[in-house]
């Protein structure tokens, strides 16, 4: 049987930092315009004590998403010593397109995947390349529809990239803008004949009763500012709580699937929001196999890179790959699994060995 399995990884992380500090001069507001009682100080001290994010990264003005895009591509490519000549499809996940600094407006004409095979050089009219809208899970799914591709007998080589420029799209007086944060990361996917490595197994779902707008649109807390300029928002509450209950059960559906015990897996490369609900999720997941969570299970990014949805997972996978993240590495056999929640409300897991 034909699987497929991850040949190279790459990412970009924005040079330009931004600290927690930096945001004690921004005039936050409620949801109804109104000042918070509490300090920024208090504000920024407890927004970190539940997120870990102690920074984050944004772009330099003059790059785009399709840019990082290309940037982590390359490294993908390169990693994996693939001739682009030779991919099959490009996926790009990402939310917003296309957004220049001080813009007002999303870009994604052509798609960006596009603009990354124009950037790449890639002649070969058979490379198809597209986009996908699918939150921060979109990677992950990119990385679950090159598989079926590939085991449909259409495709070899994927090229799947997950890249965005939230900053360009958060409302400042939202104390939710420190959250977000810029960045790509890309893998190339390829056709295996190893039936015991690869892509063992995915689950994915989408909840789209009142979870459908959790994430959405929505006008800036100032109340005066111009209505018809919109924002990323989201119910953090509602979301976190969908998450925890939601996220370890698709995990362990993924789990189940591939027949892989939970006293195999090494690694649980998951979506970076919030610390504290990562954590969370991966308790509850072990305590559906009413297992103790092991240690080092999880390695994590966002204390320095804040959400850069899409990007998240496959830039930790890359940090992990080159060994940029203290006491965290892979081998050959270890069975990791990658997991992923957002705007749709849609989540998802793929099982993967080594």
């Amino acid at each position: 049987m034909i699987s497929s399995k991850i040949t190279g990884t790459g990412a970009f992380i924005p040079s330009v930092k931004k600290e927690n500090k930096e945001f004690l001069n921004e005039d936050f507001l409620n949801e109804d315009g109104s000042s918070f009682n509490a300090k920024n100080d208090e504000i920024i001290e407890k927004f970190k004590a539940i997120t870990g994010i102690e920074e984050r990264r944004y772009a330099k003005p003059e790059l785009n998403t399709s840019d990082l895009a290309y940037l982590a591509s390359k490294k993908a490519i390169e990693d994996a010593n693939v001739n682009a000549e030779e991919l099959d499809y490009i996926i790009l996940a990402h939310n917003f397109g296309d957004v220049k600094q001080g813009a007002i407006q999303s870009d994604i004409l052509p798609s960006l995947a596009t603009r990354v095979k124009y950037k790449l050089g890639i002649e070969n009219p058979n490379c198809v390349a597209y986009d996908i809208l699918f939150g921060c899970p979109g990677w992950v799914e990119g990385v679950i529809q090159a598989q079926a591709f590939i085991k449909a007998g259409i495709a070899k080589k994927c090229l799947v990239i997950g890249a965005e420029t939230l900053s360009r799209v958060v409302d400042k007086f939202d104390r939710d803008s420190m959250i977000f944060s810029d960045g790509a990361g890309a893998c190339i996917v390829e056709a295996t004949e190893e039936n015991d490595s690869g892509i063992l197994s995915h689950a994915t779902q989408t909840f789209a009763k009142e979870e459908a707008y959790y994430l959405f649109y929505g006008e800036s807390f100032n109340k005066q500012a111009d209505k018809d300029i919109r924002y990323i928002k989201m119910l953090g509450r509602k979301i976190y709580e969908f998450a925890l209950i939601n996220v370890p059960k698709a995990m362990k559906i993924a789990l189940d699937k591939s027949g892989v015990s939970i006293d195999d897996v090494k690694k649980v490369f998951i979506h970076q929001a919030n610390e504290k609900m990562d954590e969370q999720i991966i308790k509850r997941f072990f305590r559906l196999y009413k297992k103790k969570v092991p240690k080092d299970i999880m390695p994590m990014s966002i204390h320095k890179l804040g959400n850069s949805s899409v990007a998240t997972v496959p830039t930790l996978l890359d940090l992990v790959k080159k060994g940029e993240i203290e006491n965290h590495e892979i081998n050959k056999g270890d069975v990791v699994i990658f997991a992923s929640v957002g705007a749709g409300m849609n989540l998802n897991a793929i099982v993967y060995k080594y």
